[in-house]
């Protein structure tokens, strides 16, 4: 049986990583404030430093669990249909979350791993979706992705783009 103590800090912690990711999607990342973030999580301000050693270190947090979380998502996908379905099935505001911590990545050279670590994982899925594009595909999936953040994606629409690609 788990302690109760150790239950009760793991979801505060997941409480204010949400609350992280709903201010970056709603604001961008110029809207997390050790404040703002306790606000939106509905726990004290000195909550935010307890979990996290920094507003910095939650930040890096949640770059690296957004990527974990799609890393495993692209070991789900077996075909050009099960990628079109996961592109279209994200929230357009957790997206532009998710795009503002990818920017930040690439803004920073501690972190550029994360990159790497997505681009490496999606580039050997696309190997095996179009062994003689993957380049394309690559670069295709990414574009669904911003396109997905703006506008929204359908599945089908998004499948007819990855097919055409996929040649």
């Amino acid at each position: 049986m788990p302690d109760g103590r150790l239950v009760k800090g793991a979801a505060r912690r997941r409480d204010i990583l949400d609350a992280a990711l709903r201010l970056i999607g709603r604001e961008g990342l110029g809207a997390i404030t050790q404040r703002r973030v306790a606000d939106e999580a509905g726990v004290p301000a000195s909550a935010v430093l307890y979990y996290f050693a920094s507003v910095d270190a939650l930040l890096v947090t949640a770059l690296r669990e957004v990527n974990d979380r799609y890393v495993a998502d692209l070991a789900t996908v077996a075909t050009l249909a099960d990628l079109a379905r996961l592109l279209a099935d994200g929230d357009r505001a957790g997206l532009a979350a998710e795009y503002d911590l990818f920017l930040l990545a690439a803004r920073r050279d501690d972190l550029r791993s994360e990159l790497e670590r997505w681009d490496a994982e999606l580039g050997a899925l696309c190997a095996r979706l179009a062994p003689g594009r993957p380049a394309v595909l690559v670069a295709v999936v990414n574009g669904l992705y911003l396109q997905a953040t703006l506008t929204g994606l359908d599945e089908a629409g998004a499948l007819a783009v990855l097919e055409a690609a996929a040649r």
